[in-house]
């Protein structure tokens, strides 16, 4: 994370908030009209809880303060939409300027979705971010403030974890025109390389070792590279109680700068070591 955040777009205001936030309520109504003029900054991506600033994640705190005042000042609602009702503290979001929603797609006010994005029936939290022309697939979540950047395919079932608190934690990010395959998890402000492509079912946190498997060099923590192909694995790892395989992810594949995902040749790079597809 940068050191050097840029001057946030939300009002100073909800820093003050912040430090009497144990005394706040629904009932205080100029609190809640700061909290939700913040709120809506986010919604229509004006503000954002995380992005990339010369390769580095910026987190902008203030945002992230003022999603959390909001559960402290917004009130219980009851909504409805068609047969299904709602009751929450935070709305629906009803700004979608160029974006495709599919029934049973839901998204949380507070999330932005920038023209082009196709939301299958899915989940998009409060604070998240995603990029123009990215497809959220069906049954994938996107958590709360995580960043998720343009041309994206995230796979059907795909869990992008999310994270409000402790203070100080990384959002998950997402780098343009990735591809996150079905069932994969990225958590605890883990971060995919622009045009990497995650394997099926792989499970990616922020302490989760990433290997070559061409050198055996471990090349980072909780980060797949740029433009290459990342699946899930194991590595041998002696116990006093013997020896266990911990996991991993694996770089199977490095791709040319600005190649094009193309399932066939992806597939066959899988089979070569045995992965399924």
């Amino acid at each position: 994370m940068s050191d050097q955040s840029p001057p946030s777009p939300i009002a100073p205001a909800i820093d003050d908030l912040w430090e009497r936030r144990a005394e706040l309520s629904p009932r205080d109504t100029e609190a809640r009209a700061t909290v939700v003029n913040a709120i809506d900054l986010l919604d229509t991506g004006k503000a954002r809880v995380a992005e990339l600033s010369d390769g580095d994640v910026v987190v902008d705190e203030r945002a992230r303060r003022a999603i959390l005042l909001a559960f402290r000042v917004l009130g219980m609602a009851r909504t409805q939409v068609g047969d299904f009702q709602h009751n929450d503290r935070v709305p629906l979001k009803t700004t979608f300027d160029g974006v495709r929603v599919v029934p049973g797609a839901i998204a949380r006010w507070g999330s932005y979705m920038a023209p082009g994005v196709v939301l299958m029936p899915s989940f998009v939290n409060i604070g998240a971010y995603v990029g123009g022309g990215t497809m959220v697939d069906t049954w994938a979540t996107v958590g709360s403030c995580a960043h998720i950047g343009a041309n994206v395919h995230l796979s059907g079932g795909v869990g992008i974890g999310g994270v409000l608190e402790p203070p100080g934690a990384l959002p998950v990010v997402v780098e343009d025109d990735a591809l996150v395959g079905s069932r994969a998890m990225i958590v605890e402000g883990a971060r995919v390389g622009r045009g990497a492509v995650v394997g099926a079912g792989t499970i990616l946190s922020a302490s989760m070792p990433v290997i070559d498997v061409e050198t055996g060099e471990e090349l980072a923590r909780g980060r797949v590279p740029d433009w290459c192909v990342a699946v899930g694995g194991t590595r041998q790892k002696e116990f006093p109680g013997g020896t266990f395989g911990l996991p991993c992810v694996l770089v199977i594949k490095r791709l040319e700068p600005g190649q094009r995902h193309d399932k066939a040749a992806l597939n066959e790079a899988l089979r070569e070591h045995g992965v399924n597809t």
